[in-house]
């Protein structure tokens, strides 16, 4: 098991925001965290990646990440697993890069702060290479261009690419498309399906889209109020839904020519 988080309580002072989350995710498994805004979803990656802002903290439970008690991780330990072994893509990339900076001068330098051997013209090439693979065309263009001058989604794809750049183990993606319009959605998310299924990476991705979760998702977690309320493999989870929050979000999917089953 590459991922396991057990009775998980995260609180921002001495409120408790997140109660009782649990979750396993093995190698090449995706993952769709579901629910409304407010719900936990991206607190609990927030959680996993070591990154919970201000005043939030674990204070139960435990996670473990391919073996290893990630709680126990000191900063340089959490500096070395960046990139390396678990990164992040968030809902706006382009939010996340230095808007005035070129995209080639920031990538070159996110490389060689994780591997300070290469060159500047090594880490040139393997940022085009990267680009490439993530289907953005003329990547020696995009390395010159400023944030501003990129779409949404060349945008967002050159946060996957940062994010895959040392292949990690496993991608966190925080509403990857809720910046993006219906087509550009539908690329991002076949665009992290492929990365899946090249690179073997576990994905969990934080969505309002119960649509976008069944059709990219192994396994589905539904949030409620900073509670797990349904937990399982997507067939079960889709096709028998236990819980009444779960079929609301059901409900709420618009269908064409076909029939609700949970009115």
């Amino acid at each position: 098991m590459l991922l396991q988080v057990k009775d998980l309580d995260i609180s921002y002072g001495e409120r408790l925001t997140v109660a009782g989350a649990s979750l396993e995710l093995d190698k090449g498994e995706i993952m769709s965290i579901v629910g409304e805004s407010g719900s936990g979803k991206t607190t609990v990656i927030r959680a996993i990646m070591g990154c919970l802002p201000g005043a939030g903290r674990v204070s139960a439970g435990s996670i473990t990440f391919d073996g290893k008690d990630v709680l126990q991780n000191t900063p340089e330990q959490w500096r070395h697993m960046y990139g390396s072994e678990m990164s992040m893509i968030f809902q706006d990339s382009g939010n996340m890069i230095n808007p005035i900076r070129r995209i080639g001068a920031q990538f070159i330098d996110y490389i060689q702060a994780h591997q300070p051997d290469k060159s500047k013209s090594q880490a040139y090439e393997m940022a085009c290479q990267m680009l490439t693979n993530v289907r953005l065309p003329n990547p020696e263009n995009i390395m010159n261009c400023y944030p501003f001058e990129l779409s949404g989604g060349m945008r967002q794809r050159v946060g996957i690419a940062m994010a895959m750049i040392f292949s990690p183990k496993i991608l966190l993606a925080d509403e990857p498309t809720s910046a993006l319009d219906v087509t550009t959605q539908a690329q991002i998310i076949r665009q992290i399906v492929d990365i899946r299924n090249e690179y073997n990476v576990a994905v969990i991705i934080v969505t309002h889209n119960i649509g976008v979760a069944s059709y990219v998702s192994n396994k589905i977690m539904v949030m409620q109020g900073g509670k797990v309320v349904e937990y399982g493999k997507r067939e079960d989870v889709i096709g028998n839904p236990q819980h009444e929050y779960t079929k609301q979000l059901l409900r709420a999917v618009p269908i064409i020519g076909g029939k609700c089953y949970y009115a």
